[in-house]
């Protein structure tokens, strides 16, 4: 006979008169849990009255989660919101693995107001026992269906960083990191990127050694022990990917030694058969923009003289020649080269700071006839990079707020940032014997409000090299007004702004250790 209302009432009034003695009323508990097969209203009752003396039943424990979940399942959603609302009040002893395990499950939802109980659920029984709960998310996260494995891996990545200290104890943080790494072992490149922030942003790793521990987990996802296949966009992707996230960690403790080492022996020689992952990346400049940023914290270098001068021979196909003049000094009728400032200033500040650990390199590891080379294509480049400088100062002068905010303005802003950075790097260089003294901040990093009082190494959060320009470069006068010079045409990236690209098309091909597209598994409860 199905349970009724009233049942429900008189043995909810049985067990809640019988206080102390509640235990002894089992057969009134069981009539409670009997009532999720009754009508809608019968499963509301039973929502609310099945965790009120949960407690108090350790024998039918199983019984009663299970009843709870057969409400969490309903076709009903009002029914499966009460029920899922009252599901931490079981997270007690040892069931807060299994109440953990159920809730992860249910992130799966597609309902926003289920969704979102679910998360405050969550976070409710973290605070009861945080190892505990996160157990259960990891077990989902390692063994679950690819739906729960997603958004309980999101679920990590956002909320756990919003949990107190009282919380997130420093044994905590360990079982996090420690399960972290297992799940690393097989990752998509969507995962990766969230399991890196989830663990860069714990307080236990942000000391020295933390962050060593951080850059070893993303050295082992990037595979430099690999030789690069070049036209291979998921092997790009996936070097892109792993740099990116390691480049917050790098500091004047924390080196990129293994990365520039990298890049010098396997990307930059194949920098023009590349693969981009993403139609509409500039592969080529993404490569050389990460080598810029890394490059002030590379550490000792074991190949430094043949990693520089691999920098110097790729710096040398990005700064041409002048065209020959014929005899009335007049430049021929044949195409200005390109001078493309983008690709240059990356090259040139990656060049600037590895020659500061080996500042003799063009005095004595480069011969004559090709320094000779180097300095007349520098001269050439600094002519036309003059022309530009002035030519973008005429363009801003002036113009303030609103006026510098529009598309065309915002691009001869950075495009200004590109060209002084030139400027002060070949007037280094230009030095007898050369500089490498000059700081500057690259064009498409923020400059720091501090860095303006005094050059200053940023701290190990702040992938940015070094500080502004040390003095500003003056415009300068032409020296003859007849003599007009047409700049060659230049080239800037068409992305002139940040440094936006971060997981654009995901990570594809087979499985296996890191990176790769995780197999379907079976859909269903698995409670």
């Amino acid at each position: 006979m199905a349970v009724t209302i009233e049942d429900l009432y008189r043995n909810y009034g049985i067990l809640a008169d019988a206080k102390d003695d509640v235990s002894q009323h089992k057969d009134a508990y069981q009539v409670i849990l009997d009532g999720v097969k009754g009508g809608p209203k019968e499963k509301r009752l039973a929502a609310q009255f099945i965790p009120k003396f949960f407690s108090s039943f350790p024998e039918l424990a199983d019984a009663a989660i299970n009843a709870q979940l057969d409400l969490c399942e309903d076709d009903d959603i009002s029914i499966r919101r009460q029920a899922i609302k009252e599901l931490p009040r079981f997270a007690t002893g040892d069931n807060i693995l299994k109440v953990s395990d159920i809730l992860t499950q249910l992130l799966q939802t597609d309902d926003t107001a289920e969704f979102n109980l679910v998360n405050v659920s969550l976070i409710s029984i973290f605070k009861i026992d945080a190892k505990g709960t996160l157990e259960g998310l990891f077990s989902q996260v390692l063994q679950g269906v690819d739906i729960v494995r997603e958004r309980a891996i999101k679920f990590l990545s956002t909320k756990l960083k919003t949990l107190p200290e009282d919380v997130m104890t420093k044994e905590v943080e360990d079982y996090v990191f420690t399960e972290t790494k297992k799940v690393l072992e097989d990752v998509t490149g969507e995962e990766f990127v969230l399991l890196m922030r989830l663990v860069s942003g714990l307080r236990v790793l942000q000391t020295v050694s933390g962050r060593q521990q951080l850059v070893e987990l993303v050295v082992e996802q990037a595979f430099l022990e690999q030789e690069l296949n070049p036209g291979d966009p998921d092997t790009v992707d996936r070097l892109l990917q792993c740099t990116r996230q390691a480049l917050p960690l790098f500091s004047k403790n924390v080196h990129s030694t293994r990365f520039v080492t990298y890049f010098c022996e396997h990307v930059l020689p194949n920098l023009s058969m590349l693969t981009s992952p993403v139609a509409e990346l500039d592969i080529q400049l993404e490569v050389l923009k990460l080598m810029a940023e890394m490059s002030p914290f590379c550490g000792d270098m074991d190949k430094l003289e043949t990693n520089l001068n691999m920098l110097f021979t790729k710096l040398l196909e990005y700064m041409p020649l002048p065209p020959d003049e014929v005899e009335n000094g007049e430049n021929s009728a044949s195409e200005e080269p390109k001078l493309q400032f983008s690709y240059v200033e990356c090259l040139l500040f990656s060049f600037h700071q590895l020659g500061k650990k080996l500042p003799d390199f063009l005095i004595d590891k480069v011969d004559a006839e090709r320094l000779k080379d180097f300095k007349i294509r520098l001269q050439y480049f600094a002519r036309g990079l003059q022309v530009y400088i002035r030519q973008l100062r005429v363009a801003l002068q002036g113009k303030t707020g609103d006026a510098l905010k529009t598309d065309e303005n915002k691009i001869k802003v950075v495009a200004l940032k590109i060209t002084n950075n030139i400027n002060v790097l070949i007037k280094d260089l230009f030095h007898n014997p050369p500089s490498f003294k000059s700081t500057i901040t690259l064009s498409w990093k923020p400059v720091q409000k501090s860095e303006a009082v005094a050059p200053k190494r940023p701290s190990s959060d702040d992938s940015g090299p070094g500080a502004v320009v040390k003095k500003q470069i003056a415009p300068q006068p032409r020296r003859d007004a007849r003599q007009i010079y047409n700049p060659p045409s230049g080239k800037y990236s068409a992305s002139l702004g940040n440094f936006n690209y971060e997981q654009r098309g995901g990570f594809r091909g087979g499985r296996g250790r890191g990176f790769g597209t995780r197999g379907n598994r079976s859909r269903g409860r698995t409670y």
